[in-house]
């Protein structure tokens, strides 16, 4: 019963206390959570757009380097609980002061980036996102457009999101509306022929 006692104190001992003290724990993740900020302001947008599987490993990689910058010698439940905590009411104020202050909102985010124009790449800012053309081709197949052609403007949204602006109409569009008109004319034709031919049967 003694050691069932103790195994059972320092259990909870080992959930409950924190490995730092709360003062720690919180400039850990505020510090982590400017400097990741910070970074991916650097790394540019299409990062976050995870446009290649290096990308995609790459933010997995840094979560889990930057883990036990914020944990500390911590692996409490309570400790790791608060971390949590910390970082969300991080995220809560700067939103929240983005928010009020557009200018600071667009000094962090950065602003929308237009990569092409009515079918027409623009080199320079594809060049400056390192974006090729085969992904973003790649990126208009995944919203279901098959041909860039199709597309007015395509943007690298601040989030890291690759929108699309299609032609009105689209390429496939004219093309069928051409064919509609020209099956309507051969209606008309094939209808006055019918008609001609019906009053030349009268007059015989």
């Amino acid at each position: 019963m003694i050691n069932f006692g103790m195994m059972l104190n320092q259990l909870f001992t080992d959930m409950l206390v924190p490995g730092v003290s709360v003062g720690e724990k919180v400039i850990r993740s505020v510090a982590v959570y400017g400097f990741l900020i910070l970074l991916l302001r650097v790394a540019g947008k299409r990062t976050l757009a995870q446009l290649t599987s290096f990308d995609l490993v790459v933010l997995l990689l840094l979560s889990n380097t930057v883990q036990n910058a914020i944990i500390g010698n911590d692996n409490s439940l309570v400790g790791g609980l608060l971390g949590a905590v910390v970082l969300i009411a991080a995220n809560y104020v700067v939103v929240r002061i983005l928010y009020k202050h557009r200018r600071a909102d667009r000094a962090i985010e950065g602003s929308t980036s237009i990569l092409m124009h009515h079918g027409k790449l623009l080199d320079a800012n594809m060049k400056h996102q390192l974006i090729t053309n085969v992904e973003l081709e790649r990126a208009a197949r995944k919203q279901g457009i098959s041909n860039l052609s199709d597309v007015r403007v395509a943007r690298l949204e601040t989030g890291g999101v690759l929108t699309f602006e299609l032609e009105s109409p689209t390429a496939h569009e004219r093309h069928l509306t051409d064919l509609i008109a020209r099956l309507e004319r051969i209606e008309g034709l094939l209808e006055r022929l019918e008609a001609s031919g019906t009053k030349q049967e009268a007059d015989v």
